[in-house]
């Protein structure tokens, strides 16, 4: 095996352990989520508990695709084709608009719970 091929399945290994906690994090603000809805909409039935919920799953959102990114990297870091490149430029384009408007979303939904009074940094 040769320095070039071991690169690559390092690259490979990388890659996947990369994906794996992109997906993982990902999930889990998703799990972690949907149990804090089932709790709180069976304790309270308003709306105003459920924008903490939100913000929480916008930030296990926004991590979980930076770790998606960095994967992408990856895969074109050893001896990238020109078409990986431009697939790496939509890729990226596409995730960071998708940060931009989750940060600007739970930014937002933090300002108005500030402005309502409510414990912007409740996780329960």
């Amino acid at each position: 095996m040769d320095l070039d091929e071991i690169l690559r399945e390092g690259d490979r290994i990388a890659v996947a352990l990369v994906e794996i906690a992109g997906a993982a994090v990902i999930f889990v603000g998703a799990l972690w989520a949907a149990l804090r809805f089932v709790v709180e909409g069976l304790r309270h039935r308003t709306a105003a508990v459920f924008t903490p919920i939100r913000l929480s799953l916008g930030r296990f959102l926004t991590l979980g695709l930076e770790f998606q990114l960095a994967a992408d990297i990856l895969r074109t870091a050893v001896s990238p084709t020109f078409d990986q490149i431009g697939q790496l430029a939509a890729i990226a384009t596409i995730r960071t608009a998708l940060n931009f408007f989750l940060r600007r979303e739970i930014a937002q939904e933090q300002r108005q719970v500030g402005e309502t009074g409510a414990d912007p940094g409740r996780t329960t």
